[in-house]
């Protein structure tokens, strides 16, 4: 799975962002800070538009990120995919046969251990690292890991978009307009 060959994965945070991007040619949306009253009609407006969703679970404002909300959200909304750095919720995505994206954050080398260690135990679908500007520590996972890699935050240019790519990232989450219109 390589989202159809799409390398960036733009990262929605505005509801403004959200309608530039359903009239764009990408077809995988991030969906970052939203509101839960709101996922609904994001969530319908995306499909109708030919869109496929990746939600954030961890980044709703009024929904309890557990098992019980992971399941609402599959059955109710059936985004393409799911992310959170929970490992509950990737595994109760994976159950609901939905994309599950772990989420990680690259703070030291006792993390990036405890990465791998999740990891081989969850077997996510993706794994998605932040900051994404490190594409030596990428690479290094690539040559680790059988699992495809996301990588996001922090990555502000085209240039830094092109090294998490060569280092074996399969796509990058940005929130920065800028980069969408490159790709």
């Amino acid at each position: 799975m390589n989202f159809m060959g799409q390398r960036v994965l733009p990262a929605v945070r505005k509801m403004r962002d959200l309608e530039l991007l359903i009239k764009s040619p990408f077809q995988y949306l991030v969906l970052l800070d939203s509101h839960v009253s709101q996922l609904q009609s994001v969530s319908q407006l995306a499909r109708s538009n030919g869109k496929k969703l990746l939600i954030h679970a961890d980044l709703i404002h009024g929904l309890k990120n557990d098992e019980y909300a992971i399941e609402f959200l599959c059955q109710t909304l059936k985004p393409a995919g799911i992310i959170s750095t929970k490992s509950s919720a990737v595994v109760t995505a994976k159950k609901h046969k939905v994309l599950a994206i772990q989420r990680h954050f690259l703070l030291d080398t006792t993390a990036l251990e405890t990465i791998y260690k999740i990891t081989e135990k969850n077997q996510p679908d993706f794994i998605e690292v932040l900051p994404g500007v490190m594409p030596h520590i990428i690479a290094e996972m690539h040559a680790k890991l059988s699992i495809p890699i996301l990588a996001g935050g922090l990555i502000r240019t085209v240039e830094e978009v092109e090294l998490a790519l060569q280092a074996g990232a399969v796509a990058v989450t940005t929130s920065h307009k800028e980069i969408w219109s490159h790709y």
